[in-house]
């Protein structure tokens, strides 16, 4: 496979990376909270949507948006059992790091009660088969992944930086207690906040079951560690560093598979992380803020 191949491959699956680290970097820049939990949302999407397309029977698109829907769900439920109060009592960070461990294990350990641990097959859906160029051959789900990835991340932008919500989550993010008096409910912004990084993890977690149709309860275990590394490796918090962060692992893992052994896919990951934090420790774009520890 040639290198353009592989960058095109790599993107492809950057762009599930960066979509699951858009929840990490909106819920860290809100409340300043480390989600670990958030990657097993995607695990949640996934068995969602198995059982709207086996049991249910459901079409497609009524299984993609009945599992976005309970993933948002499910994302303000956690927020509002889990975090709410510790995040009201202004709580340490350990609390909340601790209680997102907690809330994780908890959804693992759920999703193996209900499904056992055996992997579940997801059926095929936007297999479009292989799109060529030439002698260029690229899977039509990399550019399916990508294209959404990079729309997601517009509509967000948009959001964010135009709309009523989006202003009311960014000055709940710069000062909750000062946006509260200016008459902003800085818990429905919080809850948002939450629904909709969920509702992004369920988007990742169709384009990943179309890339990968094997699913486990324990699914969202390394899948959100890459997140979150990407989220990190952009600068936590940024939505364009989300984006550039994932981008930047998916390349790096799929050249690390053509090129020298899937054996050291995530020995790479980790270590370009590693490299990036000694080098400049806000992220690729992140800014660098003074704290008072």
């Amino acid at each position: 496979m040639g290198f353009i191949s592989q960058v095109i491959n790599g993107l492809g699956l950057g762009s599930i990376y960066a979509l699951v680290a858009l929840g990490y970097s909106m819920v860290y820049g809100i409340v300043q909270l480390i989600n670990f939990a958030h990657g097993d949302i995607i695990m949640v999407g996934a068995y969602a949507m198995f059982l709207l397309l086996t049991l249910a029977g459901a079409p497609l698109w009524a299984a993609v948006l009945g599992s976005i829907l309970f993933c948002v769900v499910a994302g303000v439920f956690i927020e509002r059992v889990a975090y709410r109060r510790l995040i009201n009592m202004k709580a340490p960070r350990i609390s909340l790091l601790i209680t997102a461990i907690g809330v994780s294990i908890f959804l693992q350990n759920l999703s193996q009660l209900l499904f056992t641990s055996s992997g579940r097959t997801i059926p095929s859906m936007f297999d479009l088969g292989t799109l060529e160029a030439g002698s260029l051959q690229v899977p039509s789900g990399s550019i399916i992944n990508i294209l959404t990835s990079v729309a997601m991340m517009v509509g967000l932008s948009f959001l964010v930086n135009k709309t009523k919500i989006g202003k009311a989550m960014r000055a709940t993010s710069e000062d909750a207690d000062a946006a509260r008096l200016m008459g902003i409910n800085t818990n429905h912004s919080i809850a948002f906040t939450f629904g909709l990084g969920s509702g992004l993890a369920a988007v990742g977690a169709v384009l990943y079951c179309n890339t990968y149709p094997m699913i486990t309860p324990y699914m969202g275990g390394l899948l959100g560690l890459k997140a979150f590394v990407a989220a990190v490796l952009g600068g936590i918090g940024s939505i364009p560093g989300a984006m550039l962060g994932g981008y930047v692992l998916g390349v790096a893992e799929s050249l690390t598979k053509g090129y020298i052994s899937s054996s050291f896919t995530d020995a790479v990951v980790f270590g370009i992380l590693i490299l990036v934090l000694l080098v400049r420790p806000a992220g690729l774009l992140g800014r660098n803020v003074s704290e008072k520890v």
